[in-house]
């Protein structure tokens, strides 16, 4: 009989970790995410990344289960096509908050993902997509991002540094939402209490596998709760520094197959 891997579910970030520049997933990758497979451990996709953002890369990566997408607000079910959990972000009580950090930074420029599989991210004029990859839909003004239910809200200023926007933001609004930095330009408002750990860990419950027999790899420090709830996190080369400090293990960078590396010696060929 086969021995029982030592890890059971291996949840990876997208964007800067297992996802190269260009929006693709080198070979090697690949090849390492089957012998997971063939080992009989689940792959999760852990993403900030809202379901309808995913949808084509996972259907690439061969990826038929449950994905956490949104920051951990949405569990979404590849094979079926729909979204087993969601959160939503109150609109009245984004407002509030993106009122509070203007009050403390002046402008600052928004965009939402709405909620729902099929749900659109609304960009306002002066907002500029960090992915340019990314579908947006450019509305007239602020007023027309609320027009439907949203899980999250981006952020971004003209001058202040993401790491001082957020520092803000968490600040002004810590009683009405959940912070947090998950790439380059983007700083997110997502409902209180939401993080990818509350969504790993639903995903998780429903697979039947427990926190300790978990690996995380991820690069932000959005992917700080997934690696305090998860059995080890692994940071790659080009993680932020805050990420790096609660890591287990810091792993070549998403450009030099870091994942792999990794895989490759948790999963032993044959």
């Amino acid at each position: 009989m086969a021995p029982t891997p030592a890890y059971g579910l291996i949840a990876t970030d997208l964007d800067g970790t297992l996802l190269r520049g260009d929006d693709t997933v080198s070979d090697r990758s690949l090849a390492a995410l089957a012998r997971v497979a063939r080992a009989g451990a689940r792959h999760l996709v852990v993403t900030g990344r809202p379901a309808p953002r995913v949808r084509l890369l996972l259907a690439n990566l061969g990826c038929t289960g449950l994905a956490v997408c949104g920051q951990g607000a949405q569990v979404y079910d590849a094979a079926a096509g729909r979204l087993l959990w969601s959160v939503r972000l109150d609109r009245e009580l984004a407002e509030t908050a993106l009122g509070k950090i203007e009050a403390e930074v002046g402008q600052v420029y928004a965009a939402v993902d709405q909620d729902g599989v099929d749900g659109l991210t609304l960009i306002e004029p002066g907002y500029l997509m960090p992915h340019p990859t990314l579908p947006a839909v450019q509305v007239a003004r602020r007023d027309d991002l609320w027009c439907e239910p949203i899980s999250k809200v981006l952020l971004r200023h003209a001058t202040l540094s993401d790491d001082e926007l957020a520092s803000v933001a968490r600040a002004a609004v810590d009683s009405l939402a959940t912070v947090t930095m998950s790439g380059p330009g983007t700083v997110e408002l997502q409902p209180r209490g939401v993080t990818k750990a509350t969504g790993l860990a639903l995903a998780a419950e429903r697979l039947g596998i427990g926190a300790e027999r978990a690996l995380a790899f991820g690069d932000m420090p959005n992917d700080i709760p997934m690696f305090h709830w998860a059995g080890r996190g692994v940071a790659m080369a080009n993680a932020h520094p805050e990420l790096k400090a609660v890591a287990d293990e810091v792993t070549s960078s998403n450009e030099d197959d870091g994942i792999a590396v990794v895989l490759e010696r948790v999963f032993p060929a044959g």
